[in-house]
């Protein structure tokens, strides 16, 4: 199978905030169009420096990486960013890659929008199982009396 990629917009969840508070006029949003490299073996939402800035990110905190190649870099974590792909979103934080990399996203972020590869199309879609909304599963944990 080839690489795929897909269609997302990532949001400054600060401004989605500001906005939601009064603050901000919905058109004020910060968003970028970007067409992700679809990643299952990442973890997180990786974008570069220059999607960092137009969205006006904060570093959260800074962490060791390793990249694919096998290598060790100083990261920036930022965050918390909305990624929407179709009828779905999610909100993440993001890692930074230096320079100009292309976009990831990564198997938290796609687990959270419920999407799924489909290698026939070569092409990320919607949970056919879940087509209107996205589906969490979570474990329910029994409560104890004292």
């Amino acid at each position: 199978m080839g690489s795929v990629y897909a269609d997302i917009d990532i949001y400054s969840w600060g401004d989605i905030f500001l906005q939601q508070s009064g603050y901000l006029k919905e058109e004020q949003i910060r968003k970028v169009k970007v067409n992700a490299l679809v990643d299952s073996g990442s973890y997180m939402l990786a974008i570069n420096e220059d999607i960092k800035k137009k969205l006006g990110l904060q570093t959260i905190h800074r962490q060791t990486m390793e990249l694919a190649n096998g290598s060790k870099e100083d990261v920036d974590i930022v965050g918390p960013v909305d990624v929407r792909f179709e009828n779905r979103r999610c909100s993440c934080d993001a890692v930074v890659l230096s320079g100009n990399n292309e976009v990831l996203l990564g198997a938290i972020p796609m687990e959270d929008l419920d999407v799924v590869i489909d290698p026939k199309q070569q092409k990320l879609v919607v949970n056919p199982e879940s087509p209107l909304m996205a589906k969490k599963k979570m474990k329910k944990f029994r409560t104890f009396r004292l």
